[in-house]
């Protein structure tokens, strides 16, 4: 696993956990304390968050399960994250703004590197060579798949593809989250997504003092 960090530029913050966890809300919350508190905010999601990148999204959380292999999807995944980074990431972090991404890398990690395969030095290598680096905190929102499936299921968006791998999938997943947390502690913070976001949300204040940059 890479070790560089964006120090030295802006902040850059990720969130990640299985499907329906909560995390969208907790890093659309957190922007806005960030913003209220004076600093400037890039809040942007993965796959997506450069036009590009928005187009390959598509492709991966769209239409059957069986669509795409484990070794394409990190490929897609990779290339929409590389337009991601120059296009929107990069530049944020180079002028001192705070980026708080739905999804980096650790998810590709976890969906793809972990539970479809042991294909996570497959995954560490791609990001090495295209990307490079990982942000400087990640909070991993952590539910049972049951509660987080059924939460998921209730949003009826179309960018189901992931959650149709069942309850099964979502347990694997949520083991991988949870192991990523004990291998990188010095950056990953497991957080209780149980409870309302306003808990949640204090959860994660407890776990990092936030500053204008």
């Amino acid at each position: 696993m890479s070790t560089q960090t964006a120090a030295g530029t802006g902040r850059f913050i990720s969130f990640e956990g299985i499907d329906g966890c909560g995390k969208s809300t907790q890093s659309r919350l957190l922007s806005e304390r960030l913003r209220r508190a004076g600093t400037e905010v890039v809040l942007t999601r993965e796959p997506g968050g450069a036009p590009g990148a928005e187009q390959i999204r598509k492709l991966l959380v769209e239409g059957a399960t069986d669509r795409w292999s484990p070794e394409t999807e990190i490929l897609l995944f990779t290339a929409a994250r590389r337009d991601h980074w120059e296009r929107t990431i990069a530049p944020a972090l180079a002028r001192g703004a705070t980026v708080i991404t739905d999804r980096f890398v650790d998810s590709t990690r976890v969906y793809q590197g972990t539970t479809r395969g042991d294909l996570v030095d497959l995954v560490d290598e791609l990001h090495r060579l295209m990307i490079g680096i990982e942000p400087d905190l990640t909070f991993v929102i952590d539910m049972s798949p049951e509660a987080a499936l059924a939460r998921a299921s209730a949003r009826n968006g179309g960018e189901d593809r992931f959650e149709t791998f069942g309850t099964s999938f979502q347990s694997r997943l949520r083991e991988g989250f949870t192991s990523l947390a004990l291998r990188a502690p010095e950056r990953v913070r497991l957080i209780d997504g149980n409870g309302t976001p306003e808990i949640v949300a204090d959860r994660i204040d407890a776990e990092a003092v936030f500053t204008p940059a």
